[in-house]
């Protein structure tokens, strides 16, 4: 099982810069997939950006240019470097890890959420 611990959010003006950071307990960090969320009140969890176990990133359109994703496997933790902050972006933002217990079963954490809230 892997356990992850989020922090980082907060209440922020737009434009600002905040970082999010997902810790991991466990030893399989290094080989999971991890992915960030957030969602707002009376609407579907939203996936915001991933990045494989090599290093890869997604993000959704909404972000691009402005969210930078990435992980330190010696810190089992993973960032959300969030720049260029709307109001829209508020939210509670949850990290997710997957990973591959044996060939085709794949199990999941989440973190508890951290709210970030963009507001001047």
């Amino acid at each position: 099982q892997l356990q992850l611990v989020v922090s980082g959010g907060g209440l922020v003006q737009p434009v600002a810069p905040l970082r999010l950071s997902c810790a991991a307990s466990g030893i399989i960090f290094s080989t999971s997939s991890l992915a960030w969320y957030r969602q707002v009140p009376g609407k579907e969890r939203e996936l915001v950006a991933t990045i494989t176990s090599g290093g890869s990133t997604n993000y959704t359109d909404s972000v691009k240019g402005r969210f930078t994703n990435s992980r330190d496997n010696t810190k089992n933790t993973a960032y959300l470097q969030m720049n260029s902050l709307k109001p829209g972006d508020t939210a509670v933002y949850y990290c997710r890890a997957d990973w591959s217990v044996v060939p085709g079963v794949v199990r999941h954490s989440w973190g508890q959420g951290t709210q970030v809230t963009v507001s001047s």
